[in-house]
């Protein structure tokens, strides 16, 4: 018997919760923007008033007023958005356990067990989209299906407050003729590379021979054949569901394509920094580094080493992983992203053999990371960064807010912009 999975999508997130906190702007265009006092500053979200204007997210606030004149800008709260979230997760977890975050403004729900009490899945989509409509104000789009991908594109299908049922037997005839780029895991390069080969619909992802697919894209090509044909059987996870961690990782695609090894290295330190805070946050150690390259064709190599000695430390991870850059990348073409993780993971408090020449540089390095570690958690992720840091935001590869759209910052530095910078520039 097939799964039920919902896909519920908050409709314009962030313009709605401001329209709630503030009902005298319900039937005025609004437009939630990352700084609205710099020109620079960019839509993160607008109202349907705002879309009917032209106004799309990524506009920058010049934009965004020439296109909408008389537009309300509003600068986001962070802290109400995670509010109205968790409100809307209350709301989700009366009728099921199985819910699963993804973002502050999607979940998908495995009702599979719920339908004794609340009817089927359209049923249960439309009792959910009533009480977050009367309760909290706000509208979303769910998508009903078997699998996770048709439910995610069920909720795209029909917006704002719908709900849209793609059924096993159906979604040849209901999805194929979507665009490629519909599909989840498309994005802008995937989809230009796949329109190079005349594949511009899912149908035609889900049609062409899944060896094709995977000797242009690699893995994704795989995943994407695998989607398109509705053979995506990728369970629910719930929130708090924590299997044990075996790998962790951090990937970034930067804002420009990275040209050579000197600014590979500085992406690959910060990423590094991200993997090794995580570590030590849970008090784990790793025995191994792995790097993905994926180049400005979409092809992905992988290359990992093993380490001497298990570490947490930043730097060991980060000269490890750009050793393997350095050694393995020819650089025929440009890096369009980057990924450093570490593996074979142990608890921090496990037996393990150390050097004796290296104990006093452990100690030092250690107490290094842990400061750097203190000083994010009180003043934010933007406080304190490797000097490699300064060369991507030369470089404009790096827009400040990319790591945490929600960092908070003293007021002098969020004033000036300023971060303590530290080590050493690659």
């Amino acid at each position: 018997m097939d799964r039920i999975v919902l896909h519920c999508d908050l409709n314009n997130f962030f313009a709605s919760v401001e329209c709630v906190r503030h009902p005298e702007w319900k039937d005025r265009p609004l437009a939630v923007c990352g700084s609205v006092a710099e020109r620079h500053g960019i839509c993160l979200a607008k109202n349907e008033l705002a879309k009917r204007c032209g106004v799309q997210t990524g506009d920058t606030v010049f934009r965004v007023r020439q296109k909408c004149p008389g537009v309300i800008l509003v600068e986001p709260h962070y802290e109400a958005y995670e509010y109205y979230s968790r409100l809307t997760q209350a709301i989700y977890e009366s009728y099921t356990d199985q819910v699963e975050p993804f973002g502050c403004d999607e979940s998908w729900l495995d009702v599979s067990g719920s339908t004794r009490l609340f009817g089927d899945g359209p049923a249960i989509a439309d009792q959910i989209r009533a009480r977050v409509r009367r309760e909290l104000g706000l509208t979303i789009s769910v998508g009903v299906s078997y699998n996770k991908i048709f439910a995610k594109l069920g909720s795209d299908m029909k917006k704002p407050d719908a709900v849209t049922c793609i059924p096993r037997g159906e979604f040849r005839r209901l999805i194929w003729d979507l665009p490629a780029r519909d599909l989840f895991g498309v994005g802008r390069r995937t989809a230009a590379a796949l329109e190079r080969r005349s594949i511009r619909t899912i149908g035609q992802i889900a049609q062409t021979p899944s060896v094709y697919l995977h000797t242009w894209l690699g893995q994704t090509g795989d995943m994407l054949w695998r989607y398109a044909n509705g053979l995506d059987d990728a369970a629910v996870v719930p929130q708090r569901a924590e299997p044990p961690i075996q790998s962790i990782s951090r990937g970034m695609t930067p804002l420009r394509d990275l040209q050579n090894a000197e600014e590979c290295a500085s992406f690959l330190w910060e990423m590094a920094q991200k993997v090794g805070e995580r570590l030590r946050r849970n008090r784990m150690l790793a025995g191994g580094v792995r790097i993905g390259l994926r180049d400005t064709n979409l092809r992905v190599v992988e290359f990992q080493t093993a380490l001497t000695v298990p570490t947490a430390h930043t730097a060991d991870i980060a000269e490890a992983a750009v050793a393997l850059m350095r050694r393995h990348y020819d650089w025929r073409y440009p890096l369009r992203s980057a990924t450093v993780g570490v593996f074979h993971l142990t608890d921090q408090e496990a037996p393990r053999q150390l050097s004796l020449w290296c104990a006093a540089s452990e100690e030092e390095g250690r107490a290094l990371d842990d400061a750097v570690d203190a000083l994010r958690r009180r003043y934010g992720a933007h406080c304190v960064h490797p000097a490699s840091y300064l060369r991507l935001r030369r470089g404009a590869l790096l827009a400040p807010d990319d790591w945490n759209p929600g960092f908070s910052l003293g007021e002098g530095q969020r004033d000036r912009g300023e971060a303590i910078a530290f080590g050493t520039l690659f």
